[in-house]
């Protein structure tokens, strides 16, 4: 098996792609880093060609890696169970948004009236400065 071949071709690939996209952007970033922690203590050519080489390779690995059996069964598996996944409207994220909010908003205010009452009660008896 080359490592050009796509195993069960057709199935679970938009997993693939987005794991190799994915993969591909961090590893473009990396170069990025590693590209300007390499300017001037070498020469330009290898400035910009060693990161390049090290996506290369990470492409090349990963092409590999999302077409493995084992690994492409996860990612097809993964997809199907997307694919079950019932999804929330826009109205109900909204909506739920909104009740944690104001839960957070009513949670806050109790522990700060909880934290007041106690430093109230901590001066009064004296073990507390204000």
């Amino acid at each position: 098996m080359s490592i050009f071949h796509i195993y069960k071709r057709g199935q679970g690939r938009y997993a693939r792609i987005v794991t190799f996209v994915a993969v591909m952007v961090i590893a473009v970033a990396g170069a990025a880093a590693l590209s300007g922690k390499l300017q001037g203590t070498v020469k330009p050519v290898l400035q910009f060609g060693i990161p390049a080489m090290v996506v290369l390779l990470l492409g090349l690995v990963m092409l590999w890696l999302v077409n493995r059996p084992k690994s492409a069964d996860f990612l097809i598996a993964t997809e199907g169970e997307m694919k079950k996944v019932s999804w929330s409207s826009k109205k109900e994220i909204v909506g739920s948004t909104k009740v944690v909010i104001v839960a957070v908003f009513i949670t806050a205010a109790i522990l700060y009236a909880v934290d007041f009452l106690f430093a109230l009660f901590f001066q009064k008896i004296g073990v507390m400065g204000g």
